[in-house]
């Protein structure tokens, strides 16, 4: 089946996201109470909620997205393209809003995927949980309210590379760096976005993060079909 996917009906992409607000003590007594009985289980006895807040923005109940990047194929003079954008800022609203209308406008025939490493459980639930909490109407390729598993328009490379193996965990370093991928983690990880967006006040160098990230998931994807790698002279940033 992989071997018809057409690359350039697939939107790849990736997410940044950080605690909804710096600080645990900036949440309301009712958020505090809340974050704890909802990391319970995570924390147990050793970290108190505030110790464990660096994690909040895992969840979207308390977190939000700073940050989207995509990528798709273009075809030019019969060279193959991957053009890369990005969706950032402050404003959360307003990002959530320009990709849905990337999705509604670009993105909205049923052959059209979208693809993310651990997107199922991640990203795709995370940005329609924000959508959702922000009022910004779900796009169709997010609302999967009523369709069957073979209808929903999402593929995922770390469930590709499960091959049925529902306990199997792999990150995005580890399969780039076994299938011979150039390592999108060259500056920071995720577990420095937070700091970086609300001590460094650096959200350029998220957004460059976040776009390697998204041109792994290409990468990834190509090696699974068997097909050459990208060149970067072929990655174009618009």
């Amino acid at each position: 089946m992989l071997n018809k996917l057409n690359l350039q009906n697939i939107l790849f992409l990736d997410i940044e996201t950080v605690p909804e607000v710096e600080l645990f003590a900036d949440l309301s007594p009712e958020m505090q109470e809340l974050y704890a009985l909802k990391t319970q289980y995570q924390r147990k006895d050793e970290f108190t909620p505030e110790e464990f807040y660096h994690r909040a923005g895992i969840w979207a109940e308390f977190g939000k997205i700073i940050c989207i990047s995509v990528g798709y194929f273009v075809e030019r003079k019969g060279e193959s393209q991957l053009r890369i954008t990005s969706f950032y800022g402050d404003n959360e609203f307003k990002l959530l809003q320009d990709f849905k209308n990337l999705l509604d406008t670009h993105f909205n025939h049923p052959n059209h995927l979208l693809c993310a490493h651990n997107g199922k459980e991640f990203d795709f639930p995370y940005i329609a949980r924000r959508m959702i909490i922000n009022r910004v109407d779900l796009p169709n390729k997010l609302n999967l309210f009523g369709k069957k598993p073979w209808e929903v328009p999402h593929l995922d490379t770390m469930d590709l590379w499960k091959f049925g193996d529902y306990k199997h965990y792999t990150s995005l370093k580890l399969l780039t760096t076994i299938l011979g991928i150039p390592s999108p983690k060259q500056d920071i990880d995720g577990s420095e976005v937070a700091n970086v967006y609300y001590q460094e006040k650096n959200l350029s160098r998220i957004v460059e993060y976040c776009e390697r990230d998204t041109v792994a998931v290409a990468q990834l994807l190509l090696r699974f079909l068997n097909k050459p790698l990208v060149e970067d002279m072929d990655i174009i940033k618009i």
